[in-house]
This record gives structure tokens, sequence and C-alpha cells, in this order.
């Protein structure tokens, strides 16, 4: 099997970078600010993390809305495309708490 041949690696070249995976976790509760997300993944520099969304955007995972207010507000939310990503992070998010589960027995 040809790299380019893999369902997997063709799933890793729109969610894989450091902080997407999280990015994704936390746009799974609802549509959240440019602000928000950078609260919730505070180890992200505001440059990665802006690009990794750019990315996102461009691969029709999310959509960026921009609220012309004195203040800019950006707010980020899954395209269709994007929601079609949710069972499997459903199910990556219950491994990993059962992986948590079990780690924390050790």
């Amino acid at each position: 099997m040809r790299l380019v041949d893999c369902p997997v690696r063709t799933s890793l070249d729109v969610i894989e970078g450091k902080w997407k995976p999280v990015i994704l976790y936390h746009l799974m509760g609802g549509k959240k600010r440019f602000g928000q997300l950078r609260r919730l993944i505070p180890e992200a520099s505001q440059k990665v993390l802006t690009q990794q969304l750019r990315e996102l955007e461009r691969d029709g995972i999310l959509v960026r809305t921009v609220f012309p207010t004195s203040a800019m507000r950006v707010e980020y939310s899954f395209t269709r495309e994007g929601e079609s990503l949710r069972p499997a992070f459903t199910a990556l998010c219950e491994w990993g708490r059962a992986r948590q589960v079990a780690l924390s027995r050790l």
C-alpha cells in the first residue's frame, strides 16, 4: 500500500499538528471565540494557534466568522465536514478517559 492510499494518512493530513486535535476537542462543545481558545489552550502561542486555526479553516473543517464591532470579534465553529469528525473525536475522548483511569490505578 502506498502512503497516499492510506486513509489514516489522509485523516492525519488534516488534523495533525500539535494543537489541532485540542482545538477540535474544545470546539466539540460549541462555537468559541479566539480569546476563549487562547484561554483554553494557554500552552499554544498566539502565532501557532492562529496558524493551526487557519489551516483547519483552509481544509474546510472550521468556519471563521468575523463580527465587525468596535473590538473585532472572531468566532470559530465546525463546518458540516468538521461535524463529520465528531464521532471519531468522541471515540478518541472516550479512549483517552479510559486510559487516564487505567493509568491512575498504576
